[in-house]
């Protein structure tokens, strides 16, 4: 399969987010974006109004994508599934994984809470020229899509596998990465059982594993139960993905 342009331009990222706030734009906020999110989030004293209401997330979302953190994610992605196929960004935030995925060919929904991030979402959308259904997820999201994904989303839900099983059931492929815990950790950020969630990736048909940025297991996975050859395949690609890993961070 020829390989898919998903590269992030870091400099659009910055100047859409300008444009948008206009005066209300605030670059202080932007560079101490860690720090406007836990002040928020901290004055908010609800973690799911938190979510609903957050004006720091756009800040916080565009520093992200302007770091191209998950650049290797959405290669993985579009290594799975060819331009054409109609794909969900679930917990999307500001869109820009999608949006890149929407102009490289995609059929691209996005499905989040409504909130600031989801208006600005849309509002990229209309200067982009571009045309997408954001599904706010209180009010229900549709399936038969060929591949969903969530980056740097599971960490923030109270039940990891309900979070997935509603996922998993909206597409044919599922694509998430779990964060393990560091000592600085965001608040908003709970602990997730990351083996038993990669055992459940292998034992369903696990099509790739890789460890990145020293802590991120990016898993893809079939979402129907697979047969034993499936299994066994899913349990070699985990194997042999955690020992090349392990001899990387041994170099």
């Amino acid at each position: 399969m020829p390989r898919t342009s998903v590269a992030c331009d870091p400099a659009r990222e910055e100047r859409e987010l300008r444009e948008y706030l206009g005066d209300e734009f605030d670059l202080s906020r932007l560079q101490a974006y860690q720090r406007t999110l836990d002040e928020e989030l901290a004055s908010c004293g609800d973690e799911q109004r938190f979510y609903r209401t957050s004006r720091g997330y756009l800040y916080n979302l565009t520093v992200f994508a302007m770091s191209k953190t998950k650049q290797p994610y959405l290669e993985t992605l579009a290594g799975l599934v060819p331009p054409g196929g109609r794909v969900l960004d679930y917990g999307c935030g500001i869109g820009s994984d999608g949006l890149l995925l929407l102009e490289a060919g995609y059929r691209v929904e996005f499905a989040d809470f409504s909130n600031p991030s989801t208006e600005y979402l849309r509002w990229r959308l209309r200067r982009r020229g571009l045309e997408a259904a954001v599904h706010d997820v209180d009010a229900g999201v549709p399936g038969g899509f060929d591949a969903a994904f969530a980056f740097d989303v599971i960490e923030h839900v109270e039940d990891p596998f309900a979070f997935l099983a509603e996922v998993e059931s909206r597409a044919r492929i599922v694509e998430v990465n779990l964060l393990e815990p560091v000592e600085d950790d965001q608040d908003i950020h709970h602990e997730l059982p990351i083996e038993p969630i990669l055992r459940r990736a292998a034992e369903r048909g696990l099509l790739r594993y890789r460890l990145l940025h020293g802590r991120s297991h990016l898993v893809a996975y079939r979402t129907a139960p697979g047969g034993t050859r499936a299994r066994l395949a899913g349990r070699a690609r985990l194997l042999g993905g955690r020992l090349r890993a392990r001899a990387g961070a041994l170099r």
